[in-house]
C-alpha cells in the first residue's frame, strides 16, 4: 500500500472499497476502479486486502466523528 491514503482514491475507488467491503459482488464494481486498486495492492483476487480493509474502516469512523 505504500503511503496511500482515502484521499488519495479517487470516488469510483472509494465505492469500489465500500461495496466489496459491504459484500456486493465486484461484478457491480466498476471494472477500471477493480484494476486499480489491485495494482495498488488492495485487492487480491477480488477481495479487500486487510490493508484496504484497515483503510475503509478508518474512513468510516472519520466520516462519523465529523
Amino acid at each position: 500500500m505504500n503511503g496511500i491514503s482515502w484521499t488519495d482514491l479517487d470516488p469510483d475507488e472509494q465505492r469500489t472499497i465500500a461495496m466489496l467491503g459491504a459484500g456486493y459482488s465486484a461484478e457491480l464494481c466498476d471494472p477500471v476502479a477493480l484494476l486499480t486498486l489491485a495494482r495498488l495492492g488492495l485487492l487480491k483476487g477480488l477481495r479487500l486486502t486487510p490493508a484496504a480493509d484497515q483503510m475503509r474502516k478508518a474512513a468510516i469512523l472519520q466520516e462519523l466523528a465529523a
